[in-house]
């Protein structure tokens, strides 16, 4: 998702355009991979000193309910980044050091739902973690 895609969301939910949203979004779309929470709020901090880390954890927590970003716990902290394909299930392989993500292609509760006879998934997340080649 790029930002103007997510403003469009915003938009039909009925979202303001505000200088804290707009920095939040351009700082996770420049980057690769998943970024912690505190590392968006030291960012805004820069530009905007008093910006409170309830308003950027709000924020995060709006942009990942509406499937703007995409959310994870990497680390014991919840981490964020842009949606690659909202609406669309997929898997990643994500860095621990760097937090760069690799899309899976398959999804593996395909091979694991055979084993489970009977029951009903109401949903799943799966997530590899390890190290990038660059990070290795």
């Amino acid at each position: 998702m790029n930002v103007e895609k997510a403003w469009e969301t915003l938009k039909q939910h009925s979202f303001k355009r505000t200088k804290n949203r707009e920095a939040i979004l351009e700082f996770l779309a420049e980057r690769d991979g998943y970024t912690a929470a505190m590392d968006v709020g030291e960012y805004l901090k820069k530009d905007n000193p008093g910006v409170s880390f309830d308003t950027i954890y709000r924020n995060l927590a709006t942009f990942a309910e509406l499937e703007i970003l995409e959310e994870t716990d990497l680390n014991g902290e919840r981490q964020y980044r842009m949606h690659c394909d909202p609406g669309v299930h997929h898997h990643h392989f994500i860095c621990t050091v760097c937090g760069k993500t690799k899309h899976i292609p398959s999804c593996p509760m395909d091979h694991i739902a055979v084993n489970l006879p009977g029951v009903e998934i109401q949903g799943h997340k799966f997530e590899v973690y390890g190290k990038c080649p660059q990070c290795q």
